[in-house]
């Protein structure tokens, strides 16, 4: 195998992308090269875009981690992959070594690497990554519907991580693309679901995929969850927002033993109420990223078809015009998934 001259986005700080001609060398031993097919631009993507993570990825990187794609070449001693089979990244790297590896929760690493940030990502033709995170899917599966396979992976893990049963009553503070998800994933685990939105164009959204919403911007979220719940309250509460607000309301609708899942990322400490944890008895549970068992749940949702990728995919643009694509993000409501094209077949 040799190297073969390929197309890469590089993000370069200030908001820009610049697309590069680079050299990608063949897979090295226990390496996969995969010709990528799709990559979803997600929040992380954009935080980065906007410079807010310059100082973690630099102003040199080929970001992008929700992809699709099919196997070009194998390194040596890769076994259970060869070339022409479709696949999806799981872009972590852990260490093996430290405590949390040790315990076999490899998804939460001390020195976990995250792919397309850590190192170069997803936006080029030709992406080279360890074994262990290649999962196979379906052939009959589109890719363009295998790249949401990473966020509907954060929903299972997130879903997984609340102990849902069926039949409990569910709220999802925040009705973006993660929030969606986590809303379609709980609701196929058979949970009565809610979403909280301020946006009523990603209310429209919620609305069309047949969820009861509420806009706490408009109305009293508390008075109406009690009168949906019958006054118990709400069993499990996604906190997807990333907003002080978010955090108020779910201990005010928490049933007795609720438990919380803080799904999004804050970026700065939030008071929270802690007199209601000890009232009511509810759980607070962290749910970060996501394991191989996730992906592979994942990957049986899309397939079977409990995940409406043709209303969360909302468009699809090309690797040479991702500058364009990124800016059309900004401030745009209707928006939920964006795709790049990057396959040249």
């Amino acid at each position: 195998m040799s190297t073969t001259e390929i197309s890469a986005a590089y993000y370069k700080g200030s908001k820009q992308f610049e697309i590069a001609k680079i050299m990608a060398p063949p897979p090295l031993a226990g390496e996969v090269q995969i010709r990528t097919a799709y990559v979803g631009i997600c929040g992380t993507d954009l935080h980065a875009f906007h410079g807010r993570m310059d100082t973690r990825i630099g102003c040199n990187r080929i970001i992008g981690h929700e992809m699709s794609g099919i196997v070009e070449n194998v390194g040596e001693g890769v076994r259970h992959l060869k070339p022409g089979q479709h696949v999806v990244v799981r872009p972590l790297a852990h260490c093996s070594e430290c405590p949390a590896c040790k315990s076999g929760l490899q998804h939460i690493c001390h020195n976990l690497k995250f792919l397309g940030l850590d190192t170069d990502g997803a936006f080029q033709q030709l992406w080279t990554v360890p074994e262990y995170t290649v999962h196979q899917i379906p052939e009959s599966l589109p890719l363009e519907c295998a790249a949401l396979i990473e966020p509907v992976s954060v929903a299972c893990h997130g879903v997984s991580r609340s102990r849902l049963q069926a039949g409990e009553n569910v709220l999802v503070i925040g009705g973006g693309p993660i929030g969606l998800l986590i809303a379609m994933v709980a609701k196929h685990a058979g949970g009565n679901i809610i979403i909280s939105e301020v946006s009523e164009a990603r209310l429209a959204i919620a609305k069309k995929l047949g969820f009861k919403v509420l806009n706490p911007s408009q109305q009293d979220i508390v008075a109406s969850v009690m009168t949906e719940t019958n006054a118990r309250g709400v069993d499990v509460i996604f906190e997807v927002s990333g907003t002080q607000p978010g955090v108020d309301t779910m201990t005010k609708i928490a049933a007795s033993r609720a438990r919380i899942v803080m799904t999004a990322i804050h970026s700065e400490k939030r008071p929270i109420d802690l007199f209601q944890f000890f009232w009511r008895e509810i759980e607070l549970i962290g749910a970060r990223v996501y394991t191989h068992e996730d992906y592979e749940k994942a990957i049986e949702l899309v397939t079977n078809g409990a995940i409406d990728t043709g209303t969360i995919i909302t468009d699809v643009g090309s690797l040479e015009n991702i500058q364009q694509a990124f800016e059309a993000l900004e401030g745009n409501p209707t928006a939920m998934k964006s795709l790049i094209k990057v396959a040249d077949w």
